[in-house]
């Protein structure tokens, strides 16, 4: 393992990777075993919340793989953070149709609200963190925003508030 300080909990996450990379029984002359790169990187990435340098490193030694060639797949795919997100990722569009009906607006009170800009840090209790996506193919519904994947549609400045404060309620 690449990392010497784990915290209780990290550690015991490194055990749950290792159970479900060990479960797929992956042999070091088994050529097959980059196929399993992506899955196992999707399954981390549910355990820690994202991707960094260390999760990556461990990745790599597992699957008998370089840290380059586990480091290229992650920064490739778009799917992939290496950065922590909030427990409620709020997702923006600003495509066309949803930038015509006002998202910027509500890209920017959310912004307000929350304390943060989009892609950067999340809030400071690490329950919110904020995305401006380009499209999510929801135009008719526009402007649009997600929580967690969940579609809210025709959201005013307002709109967007009242739904921050039903997650805020959530915890």
């Amino acid at each position: 393992m690449c990392c010497n300080k784990l915290s209780e909990g990290a550690a015991a996450k490194f055990v749950e990777l290792d159970a479900f990379i060990d479960g797929l029984g992956i042999d070091r002359a088994d050529e097959r075993r980059r196929g399993r790169l992506i899955q196992v990187l999707h399954r981390a990435q549910a355990i820690f919340g994202y991707l960094p340098r260390e999760v990556q490193c461990h990745v790599a030694e597992k699957l008998y793989l370089s840290e380059a060639q586990v480091s290229g797949v992650v920064s490739f795919y778009n799917y992939f953070t290496t950065e922590p997100k909030g427990k409620y990722c709020i997702d923006v569009c600003l495509g066309t149709a949803c930038y015509v009906k006002g998202s910027e607006k509500v890209l920017s009170e959310i912004e307000r609200v929350l304390g943060i800009k989009a892609d950067t840090t999340p809030t400071p209790d690490g329950l919110f963190s904020i995305s401006a996506l380009r499209c999510v193919g929801a135009c008719g519904l526009a402007p649009v925003m997600m929580v967690n994947g969940k579609v809210y549609g025709k959201v005013t400045p307002a709109k967007a508030v009242e739904i921050i404060n039903e997650y805020k309620k959530q915890g």
